[in-house]
């Protein structure tokens, strides 16, 4: 008897779940989607970190595919992304009695061009930011620019994973 009520309370989430046919467990409408196009993000900021245009591009086209059942095209996509890295910048955010900075902020904007060739009324264009805070003591070079980058592509991919398909 309660083998059987489990069977059931199985298939009845299943059903639940196949029956939302266009949303991902992420909460993204596709709609009638099946495919995204993540153009190449050029680095046009003033000061320039070499990759990080590379980096951010890669990084979109994972989060997207991780996230969502589309499949990623290199042309003629239903969804498409493109833009640049307008900012990156490194501002002292606190200091210490010596008057020296004690902690130093990353800052990265990257301005993004949404088209979805499904529904039109969906499209914009807007400008996304994230920051790292990391100790003034230390370089923004290897591990640390790693795990910089690593924080704030993520939370910018979230931001516009969110702009584009879940119409936050």
């Amino acid at each position: 008897m309660i083998r059987n009520l489990k069977i059931s309370f199985l298939a009845s989430i299943a059903l639940l779940l196949s029956s939302c046919g266009i949303y991902s467990l992420s909460g993204a409408d596709i709609g009638d989607a099946k495919t995204f196009q993540v153009n190449f993000f050029q680095n046009n900021a003033s000061l320039i970190e070499p990759g990080i245009d590379r980096i951010f591009t890669n990084q979109l086209q994972d989060f997207i595919n991780s996230q969502t059942s589309l499949n990623l095209t290199n042309e003629g996509g239903d969804l498409i992304y493109e833009g640049e890295i307008t900012q990156y910048y490194i501002a002292p955010m606190t200091s210490t009695s010596q008057n020296t900075a004690a902690q130093n902020r990353l800052t990265i904007a990257v301005n993004v061009r949404f088209f979805n060739n499904k529904q039109p009324e969906k499209d914009f264009e807007r400008s996304f930011s994230f920051y790292y805070d990391y100790p003034a003591n230390e370089q923004l070079v290897g591990s640390t620019l790693d795990t910089a980058l690593e924080e704030i592509y993520l939370r910018i991919n979230q931001d516009i994973f969110n702009a584009s398909l879940t119409d936050w």
